[in-house]
């Protein structure tokens, strides 16, 4: 039995298969558009500000909504959230503004990790709350 007319015909066979497939579309040639952010011609009414509890065991809360644990060394999840609203506030045309609430019992590391966070959001409007006194 003779190997290289089997040779030619496999060659052959490649070849026309090779010829006859289709093509499939690579990803990067499907064209199509990502969701983002729209900018508004006009100011959204919206909440321009948030207010950030910091409670007497360290728990940070906004809107009734505990983020992270009282001793974790970042405050990740409150981070994430801060950028998200910067984000939602510079597509509406208003400023991002947050307001500290700490508790008096409330630890100064709960209050600067909670400053951290702002910062890493890339929020510069931090006010404090201030109590108002009964005379």
């Amino acid at each position: 039995m003779q190997i290289a007319p089997m040779i030619d015909v496999v060659f052959l066979m490649l070849i026309y298969f090779m010829v006859s497939a289709t093509l499939e579309k690579q990803e990067a040639d499907i064209s199509f558009q990502l969701p983002g952010t729209v900018e508004q011609s006009a100011p959204l009414a919206m909440p321009d500000e948030q207010i950030v509890e910091i409670r007497a065991d360290g728990q940070v809360v906004v809107n009734d909504y505990a983020y992270d644990a009282p001793g974790s060394g970042r405050l990740v999840a409150l981070t994430g959230m801060l950028s998200r609203f910067r984000e939602a506030s510079e597509a509406g045309r208003t400023e991002a503004r947050v307001i500290l609430a700490p508790d008096d019992a409330a630890p100064h590391q709960a209050v600067v990790r909670v400053l951290d966070a702002c910062s890493a959001a890339g929020i510069e409007g931090v006010q404090f709350a201030l109590e108002e006194e009964s005379f």
